[in-house]
């Protein structure tokens, strides 16, 4: 009996360790699979041009890979998402963890683990049905197809990630910290804001930083409500194309082996460099919340 359980605790364990290097290994082919095809997009354009160029004009003659436009789009209706989801996000997961009711708490977990589910093509759709044209009438815009579209729509995906997260978080910040704190005098607002809150903030932090890289990488939602104007934006209340957007657009009508071809690919290793450091960058946060 001690042996079979030895046996299957070994198989386990190695079934473990194959399938976390299968993961890695599964990332390296992809990347090498994108450095390949993208890669090629040099002999027709100097990296500075097109990392910088400000036109993206593949199929005019000649034509041009500046993603420099689509690179600023992404970032501002993400910098956008992120303002508006974060704060939002942090106070709600501050509101489940320790001030709702317990019934309450409960129906709130289940609601966001709902929002996670709903398919982000039927946001965008939702986002042009009622969205667009609200913000085209109320702001007096000649098109409610703008970055300010994008970013709601995707601070309304990002909040389910970053609630939950931070709300494990919270709960995770030893509960002698608040007794403490109360006893010592301070009230629950104060116990929040200046005790559970610095216990909590890297993993409030990995959230936050997790939730970018989910906006980040979003591409139907964003594709559907944004405009796709390639041009360098100036504002929220502008039309904006973002690099998931213009491969999602362009991919079916690129020939293989065209320039454009190979510029789409060289995009999604930009899009794949950028994810990573993101998704890095909250990992290392969140190791180190849970460290401390």
């Amino acid at each position: 009996m001690a042996n079979l359980r030895k046996v299957k605790e070994f198989i386990i364990e190695k079934l473990i360790f194959t399938s976390g290097i299968a993961s890695i290994v599964f990332v390296a082919l992809i990347f090498i699979f994108l450095l390949a095809e993208g890669i090629s997009v040099l002999r027709y354009v100097s990296l500075g041009s097109f990392i910088g160029g400000q036109f993206w004009y593949p199929i005019s003659d000649p034509p041009k890979f500046g993603i420099l436009p689509l690179i600023l789009g992404s970032l501002l209706v993400t910098a956008g998402a992120i303002a508006m989801a974060v704060p939002l996000g942090i106070a709600a997961a501050f509101y489940i963890a320790d001030v709702a009711p317990v019934k309450l708490r409960n129906l709130l977990k289940s609601c966001v683990e709902i929002l996670s589910a709903i398919p982000s093509v039927v946001l965008g759709f939702l986002g042009i049905v009622i969205l667009v044209p609200f913000l085209k009438h109320f702001l007096h815009l000649p098109t409610g197809l703008t970055a300010l579209a994008g970013s709601i729509m995707l601070a309304f995906m990002a909040l389910p990630t970053i609630i939950s997260i931070s709300e494990d978080a919270i709960n995770a910040v030893p509960r002698e910290y608040k007794e403490g704190a109360i006893a010592l005098g301070a009230t629950h607002w104060q116990t929040l804001t200046r005790v559970i809150i610095h216990g909590a903030l890297p993993g409030i932090i990995a959230a936050s930083m997790l939730g970018i890289g989910r906006v980040f990488g979003e591409t139907m939602a964003v594709m559907m409500v944004t405009g796709n104007a390639a041009v360098i934006p100036t504002g929220l209340l502008q039309p904006v194309r973002t690099l998931t957007a213009t491969i999602a657009a362009e991919m079916g009508e690129a020939a293989k082996g065209s320039p454009h071809y190979f510029a789409l690919f060289a995009i999604g290793i930009v899009l794949f460099v950028i994810s990573f450091l993101i998704n890095l960058t909250a990992d290392f946060l969140l190791h180190r919340g849970k460290n401390r």
